[in-house]
């Protein structure tokens, strides 16, 4: 005899116990000590190169506003001799980092943000500070009248450095709290981690992004407040869709020969986001999170290091291990992000907003099925 499930049970989703979690107020990510430590203690040193990543993005969409060869892009507008040999020496934060998050936003676009960015209204701002801009300059007008497109669109891209500048002032302010709650003893498990950003995500949800440059004592408007750009919807979640899930492949891990056919042709099928990296390649030339993990390496607390040089290999693969850490902590993170939000409050008694929170986190549970969500487990 066959024995069928019943019609509950059926429709259940393959990664039903998570949805559930979620909608319990609790993490992808297994709640144990450990992973607290390596969350917490990640996040730590992640907002501490945030702070740094925030600052140089935001001084190259102030301060070099389409300047084509900006050589000194790095030194936010203090360059020494010392910070040049520093710099060559390579004892420096890898902002190189930031700009390819920046470049995957840009090119994964989604949001109001990348509407606005091709809209009319966007155009005419951008070509009054571009004129203010090149008025002088001959060559950069023989350019523009050759490739009128070009300017514009790097104007855009300073507009996605301004934005998630921005976002990652937010984050890193919410990170380092983290970590002063956990020193303090207000935050001593995975959920109320989770509990501790989503709040923070929510409170910083409204907050405007704007972006306006200063030509000759004028400023310009890029990113106006009348486009009605906020922090939650235009930024963040672009950047969780196009950092978190779709990333972009790694040189050297897959072919790029398109008859190789390695890669999808259809950019919302990328699954090469932070959810779904292997840590073993960190360390691999083209890999660019290693620049990230490189990075945090310098900014670890000591219960973290300890931690790490308590485990295998102890700190011969801290960049391993720290990729490893980074992975739970952004898991947390889409937790938080993913119960912020929720269509209803996840304890709704309507039968018809619970269908609708169920089927809302249905959805990202799909796109999380191929993704290290059951590695984070172990």
């Amino acid at each position: 005899m066959t024995k069928t499930l019943s019609l509950a049970k059926s429709n259940l989703h393959p990664l039903e116990p998570f949805i559930q979690k979620l909608l319990g107020a609790e993490a992808l990510l297994p709640d144990s000590e450990s992973n607290v430590i390596e969350v917490v203690g990640i996040l730590k040193s992640y907002g501490v190169v945030l702070d740094a990543y925030s600052k140089n993005l935001i001084y190259i969409a102030d301060h070099q506003f389409l300047v084509l060869f900006p050589f000194f892009k790095y030194f936010n507008g203090k360059v020494t001799l010392p910070q040049l040999l520093r710099h060559w020496w390579h004892d420096r934060i890898n902002f190189e980092y930031a700009e390819y998050c920046m470049k995957t936003m840009l090119w994964h676009g989604g949001g109001k943000m990348d509407e606005y960015l091709d809209s009319d209204d966007f155009l005419q701002h951008c070509q009054a500070a571009v004129a203010a801009k090149i008025k002088t300059n001959l060559p950069i007008r023989a350019l523009n009248g050759l490739f009128p497109d070009f300017l514009p669109e790097q104007v855009r891209q300073l507009a996605y450095y301004s934005a998630l500048g921005q976002f990652w002032r937010v984050m890193s302010d919410l990170f380092i709290d983290l970590s002063d709650a956990y020193d303090a003893g207000k935050v001593q498990t995975i959920p109320q981690v989770v509990a501790f950003i989503k709040a923070g995500l929510v409170a910083a949800a409204a907050i405007p992004i704007s972006y306006a440059v200063e030509i000759d004592g004028t400023s310009y408007e890029l990113l106006p407040k009348s486009a009605g750009l906020t922090f939650l919807m235009d930024v963040a979640v672009p950047y969780v869709e196009a950092v978190f899930f779709r990333g972009t492949p790694f040189l050297g891990t897959v072919s790029y020969n398109a008859q190789a056919d390695q890669i999808s042709a259809d950019q919302g099928r990328f699954e090469y986001g932070a959810l779904y990296a292997d840590p073993l390649p960190i360390g691999g030339a083209g890999i660019p999170p290693t620049l990230l993990m490189q990075d945090m390496r310098h900014y670890l607390p000591d219960y973290l290091t300890a931690f790490y040089q308590s485990k295998g290999r102890g700190l011969d693969d801290v960049r391993v291990k720290i990729c490893q850490s980074f992975q739970k902590s952004m898991f947390c993170v889409t937790s938080a992000s993913l119960q912020g939000l929720l269509p209803h409050p996840a304890d709704t008694q309507d039968p018809r907003e619970q269908a609708t929170n169920h089927a809302f986190l249905a959805g990202w549970m799909d796109r999380l099925a191929t993704s290290r969500l059951d590695v984070v487990q172990l």
